[in-house]
C-alpha cells in the first residue's frame, strides 16, 4: 500500500485548477470568472492549444488582470491528455498540493468545485461523478447518455475497477498521487486519458473517491468528441482489459501452485 493510502496525507494548502482549451473563446471568460467565484484561493492554469479562434489571447488577457490566472501557450492541437500532463508538469514544478482537471465548456459547473477540494482531504483522487446518487446529466440525447454509461459499465467489469465514473474529465489528483503515477510513461491522450489515470490509481493501491457532480451540456461551441476519439478509448481499454485478466490468471495460477505444493 503507498504511504497515502496508508493515510499519511498532508494538508492541501496549494490548488491549480488546470483547464485545457481549444477554440473556446466563447466560454473561457465565463468558465475563469466561476471558478474563481467559487473557490477564491486557487489559481487557474489555461492550456491551450494554439486555439485560430483567439483563445489564447483572452487567456492572456485574463491573466493580466488577475494575477491567480496563468497561461502556458503550446504549439499545436495534441490532444487532452497531452495537454494535462503538460499542466501537471507545470504544477508539479512549481509546488501546487493538488492539481483540478477541469473542463473549459461549462460542462463542469465551478459551484461543484467547492465539493470535490473537500473531499481530497481524506482521498488522494476525487472524481465529480455522473454516475453515483446524485449525480446527474442535463441536456444530453438518451443516445449519448446511453453510449457513455455503457461506455462506463463496460470499462468497470474489463478492468475490474470499483469506480462508476472512470471516464469523468472533472477530477482532482494530490500531488503525491501524481508523482506515483509514472506519467512519462502515459500514451493514452484522447479521453481515455481519464480512464488510463484512474486504473493507475487503483493499481497503486490509491483512495479514489466519487462525489455527485450535475454535468451540464454545453450551450456555445463544438463538441471535441468524435468517432475517432470513442474508437481510440474502446481499443485501449480493451488491451487494457485483456492484460488485467491475464495478469489475473497468472497470479491464480500461481496460487493453485503452491497450494498444491504445500
Amino acid at each position: 500500500m503507498s504511504p497515502s493510502a496508508a493515510g499519511n496525507r498532508g494538508p492541501i494548502q496549494r490548488i491549480l485548477v488546470c483547464i485545457p482549451t481549444y477554440n473556446e473563446a466563447d466560454n473561457l471568460a465565463r468558465m475563469v470568472a466561476g471558478v474563481r467565484a467559487s473557490a477564491p484561493a486557487v489559481d487557474v492554469l489555461v492550456l491551450d492549444d494554439n486555439s485560430p479562434d483567439g483563445t489564447g489571447d483572452i487567456a492572456e488577457e485574463l491573466a493580466s488582470a488577475d494575477p491567480q490566472v496563468h497561461v502556458l501557450h503550446r504549439t499545436a492541437k495534441e490532444g487532452l491528455g497531452r495537454a494535462y500532463l503538460a499542466g501537471f508538469e507545470w504544477g508539479l514544478a512549481r509546488g501546487y498540493d493538488a492539481l483540478v482537471e477541469m473542463d473549459a465548456d461549462g460542462s463542469h459547473r465551478a459551484v461543484d468545485l467547492p465539493k470535490l477540494l473537500d473531499a481530497i482531504g481524506h482521498a488522494d483522487v476525487v472524481i465529480g461523478s455522473r454516475y453515483v446518487r446524485g449525480g446527474a446529466i442535463v441536456n444530453w440525447p438518451l443516445q449519448r447518455k446511453m453510449l457513455s454509461m455503457g461506455g462506463n459499465i463496460y470499462t468497470r467489469l474489463v478492468l475490474g475497477m470499483p469506480v462508476n465514473d472512470a471516464t469523468a474529465g472533472f477530477r482532482v489528483y494530490r500531488s503525491s498521487a501524481l508523482r506515483q503515477l509514472d506519467l512519462d510513461s502515459v500514451e493514452s491522450h484522447g479521453y481515455c486519458f481519464q480512464v488510463d489515470l484512474t486504473r493507475r490509481a487503483i493499481a497503486a493501491g490509491l483512495v479514489v473517491r466519487e462525489v455527485p457532480i450535475t454535468f451540464v451540456e454545453r450551450e456555445l461551441g463544438d463538441s471535441k468528441m468524435n468517432g475517432d476519439v470513442a474508437s481510440e478509448s474502446l481499443k485501449r481499454i480493451t488491451r487494457w482489459g485483456v492484460a488485467h485478466r491475464a495478469t489475473q490468471a497468472r497470479r491464480l495460477t500461481r496460487m493453485e501452485e503452491r497450494w498444491h505444493n504445500l
